[in-house]
């Protein structure tokens, strides 16, 4: 029978039983073709659940480490050298170039870190995610091997625009949406739609990403302030803006919902002129967790609005699948102009995201999100409203996302602070480090990234930051 110590490690349970199998797997421990115990059996003999053991055997299928029988349980693979190989690379530790938010400290030396938006994950759906992975390999064997058309495969489009229609109240033609390896590469793609002489503009305070690719495709981007009601339209003016990128729905970092008036202008700016377009990042819209859903820009003028949206924030970050509805007549040049080329998603993974959608689990899988995010959210308010006083700290929210804004009174500037901090091994990021101007109406208010954290250090890692104030 096999047996781990499951208490030493870091990660899930079911992460540190898939290491150990796999360790031995690679270390030639098993024989080819041995029979694994059944979950229920290797459970028990392990004391953890049921789940947690589907899910560790789950990953050793989908990497090829184990394959399974009906009615006969699972096996390890004849063969593996190739991922003896793979896993070596992946033990590799790469050296990479600190970020801002790393300055000043050791990643290594963070015990808590307010900044993380990584998902928990415990939540990511194992089980259902290989099934469909198989069920693609079965069902589609020739279409899996066949070039997917560059915008994506018709399956994928076609069950992206009917979760719209059913979440999110738009009507899409599965011919307007375009499929591509994450946001980034999609911004790419907008400019090389629209044109390079057009002048971009961004949010500030806002996300660094989107202006540094847009430079980096080189485009002329330029910067407009926002307010509590969203994107200023006098802004956009100002600097004579033909493409607004704006998240209107839940603004980073801010965590601003832009009103519905404000919208309406927008939208007025947009139909000014012929070639000007509003882009629309709704990149976490579905964790909203009062009231419904709120209707995106695209609804209002689909013919002005180019909408964004990723399966990065619901799924997985390393799903890297992302996509865009586009107005029809851009469509329409889309298909002229750059269909030549080939879409970056495998279609292995758009096959399998296809099903996904299509047979409701995904829509089970974010329910499960919004249930579990809206339970921790409301802990993590509980212990930060419990150990600082309301004088010493406003909490600024909106009921929606995966962040909010703690504004706190200090005597020290936000870097001051933050250096303060790192010292005892916290990390919180500021909003003034994502404002250009870094304008004083911001000192002293801070990102609060509750998805990734650990709830059982929160009230150690909140106690030390009101010894820093």
């Amino acid at each position: 029978m096999l047996t781990y110590d499951l208490t030493q490690g870091d990660g899930p349970l079911y992460r540190r039983l898939y290491d150990a199998i796999r360790r031995d797997a690679i270390s030639g421990n098993f024989d080819p073709c041995e029979k694994l115990p059944s979950k229920r059996t290797l459970a028990r003999n392990l004391g953890v659940s049921a789940i947690t053991v589907e899910n560790a055997y789950d990953q050793l299928i989908s990497e090829g480490f184990v394959y399974t029988l009906p009615k006969k349980g699972y096996f390890i693979a004849p063969s593996i050298p190739q991922k003896r190989r793979v896993a070596q690379v992946l033990d590799l530790e790469i050296n990479a170039t600190p970020n801002r938010a790393e300055r000043g400290s050791d990643a290594a030396s963070i015990l808590f870190d307010f900044s993380s938006n990584r998902a928990d994950p415990e939540l990511f759906p194992f089980s259902a995610w290989a099934k469909m992975i198989r069920a693609a390999m079965t069902t589609r064997e020739k279409k899996l091997l066949e070039p997917s058309p560059g915008v994506g495969v018709l399956e994928l489009r076609r069950a992206i625009a009917n979760y719209l229609a059913s979440f999110r109240g738009l009507s899409v033609d599965p011919n307007q949406i375009v499929v591509g390896s994450g946001a980034e590469y999609l911004y790419g793609l907008v400019v090389q739609l629209l044109g390079r002489d057009k002048i971009f503009c961004v949010e500030t305070p806002g996300y660094k990403k989107p202006r540094q690719i847009y430079e980096a495709q080189g485009v002329e981007c330029r910067l407009a302030r926002i307010d509590d009601k969203g994107a200023r339209v006098d802004e956009l003016k100002r600097v004579r803006a033909d493409v607004a990128h704006i998240n209107p729905t839940h603004h980073f970092p801010t965590g601003v919902t832009a009103t519905l008036s404000r919208r309406h202008e927008l939208l007025a700016w947009a139909n000014e002129r012929d070639e000007r377009y509003v882009l629309e990042d709704d990149y976490d819209s579905e964790f909203r967790f009062n009231g419904r859903p709120i209707v995106p820009m695209f609804g209002l003028d689909p013919d002005k609005v180019v909408y964004m949206n990723t399966f990065s924030k619901s799924l997985a970050p390393t799903i890297r699948i992302s996509y865009m509805a586009l107005p029809v007549a851009l469509a329409n040049r889309f298909y002229e102009k750059l269909g030549f080329y080939s879409c970056t998603v495998s279609t292995f993974d758009q096959y399998a995201l296809a099903e996904f959608l299509r047979q409701g689990y995904f829509e089970r899988h974010i329910n499960r999100m919004r249930l579990h995010y809206s339970r921790k959210r409301t802990r993590v308010l509980e212990i930060i409203r419990r150990a600082l006083p309301p004088e010493t700290c406003r909490i600024i929210e909106n009921d929606s996302g995966l962040h909010f804004i703690l504004q706190l009174q200090t005597r020290y500037a936000d870097a001051e602070l933050q250096a303060r901090l790192l010292e005892k091994g916290v990390r919180l990021a500021a909003v003034s480090e994502f404002d250009e101007k870094e304008a004083e109406e911001y000192r002293g208010m801070f990102l609060l990234n509750y998805s990734g954290i650990d709830l059982n250090g929160l009230e150690n890692a909140v106690a030390i930051l009101k010894d820093a104030m």
